[in-house]
């Protein structure tokens, strides 16, 4: 059986990875926007709701641009 301590340093392994979750950075910015968006036109369901779609894009938009950038790095290697 396996002691806290050992199952923790094991989980400390496991969680380094080189992704970030960028698709809740994309939301979070897009959201931003989209109030600034809301507040200007004066309607903001219509401002939150097109940044968060924005956002969203825009996260996954991120991830996939890192994704790729690892990988051409782990095949430089």
């Amino acid at each position: 059986m396996m002691s806290d301590k050992e199952g923790k340093e094991e989980y400390n392994k496991e969680s380094e990875s080189k992704t970030t979750a960028y698709l809740p950075i994309g939301v979070g910015a897009g959201i931003a926007i989209g109030t600034g968006i809301g507040i200007a036109t004066d309607n903001l369901a219509m401002g939150i709701s097109l940044g968060v779609a924005i956002g969203a894009g825009l996260g996954v938009a991120l991830s996939s641009a890192a994704a790729a950038k690892n990988q051409k790095t782990d095949e430089e290697q």
